[in-house]
Protein backbone atom coordinates (compact mmCIF):
# COMPACT_ATOMS: atom_id res chain seq x y z
CA UNK A 1 0.00 0.00 0.00
CA UNK A 2 1.48 3.35 -1.08
CA UNK A 3 1.52 6.18 1.37
CA UNK A 4 0.27 9.54 0.20
CA UNK A 5 2.08 12.78 0.68
CA UNK A 6 0.38 15.63 2.50
CA UNK A 7 -0.05 17.44 -0.80
CA UNK A 8 -1.88 14.49 -2.32
CA UNK A 9 -4.08 14.18 0.77
CA UNK A 10 -4.95 17.88 0.49
CA UNK A 11 -5.86 17.51 -3.20
CA UNK A 12 -8.04 14.48 -2.42
CA UNK A 13 -9.80 16.33 0.40
CA UNK A 14 -10.34 19.42 -1.78
CA UNK A 15 -11.75 17.27 -4.61
CA UNK A 16 -14.12 15.52 -2.20
CA UNK A 17 -15.34 18.82 -0.73
CA UNK A 18 -15.90 20.34 -4.18
CA UNK A 19 -17.72 17.19 -5.35
CA UNK A 20 -20.01 17.10 -2.31
CA UNK A 21 -20.81 20.79 -1.92
CA UNK A 22 -20.67 22.05 -5.53
CA UNK A 23 -21.04 19.32 -8.15
CA UNK A 24 -23.68 17.22 -6.35
CA UNK A 25 -26.18 20.11 -5.86
CA UNK A 26 -25.76 21.11 -9.51
CA UNK A 27 -26.45 17.55 -10.66
CA UNK A 28 -29.49 17.34 -8.35
CA UNK A 29 -30.86 20.66 -9.69
CA UNK A 30 -30.48 19.50 -13.30
CA UNK A 31 -32.15 16.17 -12.53
CA UNK A 32 -35.00 17.95 -10.72
CA UNK A 33 -35.55 20.30 -13.67
CA UNK A 34 -35.70 17.37 -16.10
CA UNK A 35 -38.09 15.52 -13.79
CA UNK A 36 -40.42 18.53 -13.49
CA UNK A 37 -40.42 19.19 -17.23
CA UNK A 38 -41.46 15.62 -18.05
CA UNK A 39 -44.06 15.27 -15.29
CA UNK A 40 -45.96 18.52 -15.97
CA UNK A 41 -48.71 18.38 -18.59
CA UNK A 42 -47.95 20.46 -21.62
CA UNK A 43 -49.69 23.80 -21.68
CA UNK A 44 -51.90 24.44 -24.69
CA UNK A 45 -50.99 27.37 -26.84
CA UNK A 46 -53.25 30.33 -26.30
CA UNK A 47 -55.30 31.06 -29.39
CA UNK A 48 -56.79 34.44 -29.96
CA UNK A 49 -60.56 34.61 -29.68
CA UNK A 50 -60.87 35.92 -33.25
CA UNK A 51 -59.20 32.79 -34.56
CA UNK A 52 -61.42 30.59 -32.42
CA UNK A 53 -64.57 32.32 -33.65
CA UNK A 54 -63.42 32.07 -37.26
CA UNK A 55 -62.68 28.36 -36.89
CA UNK A 56 -65.99 27.67 -35.19
CA UNK A 57 -67.86 29.52 -37.93
CA UNK A 58 -66.03 27.54 -40.60
CA UNK A 59 -66.80 24.30 -38.76
CA UNK A 60 -70.48 25.23 -38.52
CA UNK A 61 -70.65 25.97 -42.25
CA UNK A 62 -68.99 22.64 -43.04
CA UNK A 63 -71.44 20.73 -40.86
CA UNK A 64 -74.39 22.50 -42.49
CA UNK A 65 -73.07 21.67 -45.97
CA UNK A 66 -72.65 18.02 -45.00
CA UNK A 67 -76.18 17.91 -43.60
CA UNK A 68 -77.56 19.25 -46.88
CA UNK A 69 -75.63 16.66 -48.88
CA UNK A 70 -76.78 13.82 -46.62
CA UNK A 71 -80.39 14.97 -47.07
CA UNK A 72 -79.94 14.94 -50.86
CA UNK A 73 -78.52 11.43 -50.73
CA UNK A 74 -81.39 10.19 -48.57
CA UNK A 75 -83.96 11.78 -50.94
CA UNK A 76 -82.32 10.02 -53.87
CA UNK A 77 -82.34 6.73 -52.00
CA UNK A 78 -86.04 7.10 -51.15
CA UNK A 79 -86.80 7.89 -54.81
CA UNK A 80 -84.90 4.85 -56.11
CA UNK A 81 -86.50 2.60 -53.46
CA UNK A 82 -89.98 3.81 -54.42
CA UNK A 83 -89.35 3.24 -58.14
CA UNK A 84 -87.94 -0.24 -57.52
CA UNK A 85 -90.85 -1.22 -55.28
CA UNK A 86 -93.35 0.00 -57.95
CA UNK A 87 -91.48 -1.97 -60.61
CA UNK A 88 -91.56 -5.09 -58.42
CA UNK A 89 -95.30 -4.70 -57.85
CA UNK A 90 -95.89 -4.38 -61.60
CA UNK A 91 -93.71 -7.40 -62.33
CA UNK A 92 -95.48 -9.51 -59.73
CA UNK A 93 -98.90 -8.40 -60.97
CA UNK A 94 -98.02 -9.13 -64.60
CA UNK A 95 -96.82 -12.60 -63.73
CA UNK A 96 -100.12 -13.52 -62.01
CA UNK A 97 -102.25 -12.23 -64.88
CA UNK A 98 -100.39 -14.23 -67.53
CA UNK A 99 -100.44 -17.41 -65.47
CA UNK A 100 -104.24 -17.39 -64.96
CA UNK A 101 -105.19 -17.14 -68.63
Amino acid sequence: MALQTPEQEGIIALTAIISIFVAFPIVVAIARAIWKRTSEPSRPRSIESDQVLRRLEQLQQSVEAMAIEVERISEGQRFVTRIMSERDKQALGAGRDSGNT
